[in-house]
């Protein structure tokens, strides 16, 4: 009943509430980024869903606008040159990530899931495949993130994930919810550049 009815209805309930109380603060951020650096305020790129179908994912945009597009971020040689004064506090405190409460709330999304790959990111997508994790909804959060994060290789990414889709229920997930919010407090698992095994955000 949880993944099939219950999962979605806590997804809009909370994503509604999200927008609500949100919207002013997003409004300021818009702002900011806006005043910080020239060019538009989100950033969107195909990301894969559910059973592999492409959707899009919105961000604040956290990168200057010259960035190389479609590069991950720690392919580039210098990615602290391109990230804008503003976007590295909003990347420290996954501040640019609240803009998918709108993909949570149209359902692309989940609240709790594997973070959704980029489509060149073919040995993350192989890895997941060996655990089902490509069959459920990409989440702003899940279990790598709090175990973490940019630090961990592919393989215990995936394999993190493939549990998480073993273990999926409502405690589970309000359990990952919390932690989130204390992993994203203390920026855990934070690397930008080289030292980034693989880090998901391109040119923002």
């Amino acid at each position: 009943m949880y993944k099939a009815f219950g999962k979605r209805l806590i997804d809009v309930v909370l994503s509604g509430i999200g927008i609500l109380v949100l919207l002013i603060p997003m409004l300021i951020i818009a702002l900011i980024i806006k005043i910080d650096s020239p060019g538009k305020v989100f950033f969107t790129q195909e990301r894969v869903g559910i059973h592999k179908k492409p959707f899009k994912i919105l961000k604040f945009r956290s990168m200057r606008t010259d960035t190389p597009h479609d590069m991950p971020t720690h392919m580039l040689s210098n990615p602290d040159a391109y990230i804008t004064k503003f976007g590295k506090w909003m990347r420290k405190m996954s501040v640019d990530e609240l803009p998918q409460i709108l993909c949570i709330f149209i359902g692309t999304m989940t609240i709790i899931g594997p973070r959704p790959a980029l489509f060149n990111q073919e040995d993350l997508l192989r890895e997941r495949d060996k655990y089902g994790a490509n069959d459920v909804k990409p989440g702003l959060t899940g279990l790598a993130q709090i175990r973490g994060r940019d630090e961990l290789p592919i393989d215990v990414k995936a394999a993190l994930d493939g549990e998480y889709v073993q273990k999926m229920s409502f405690l589970f997930d309000a359990k990952l919810f919390f932690s989130t919010i204390l992993s994203v407090l203390r920026s855990d698992g934070v690397v930008e550049g080289a030292r980034a095994p693989e880090k998901e955000e391109v040119a923002k």
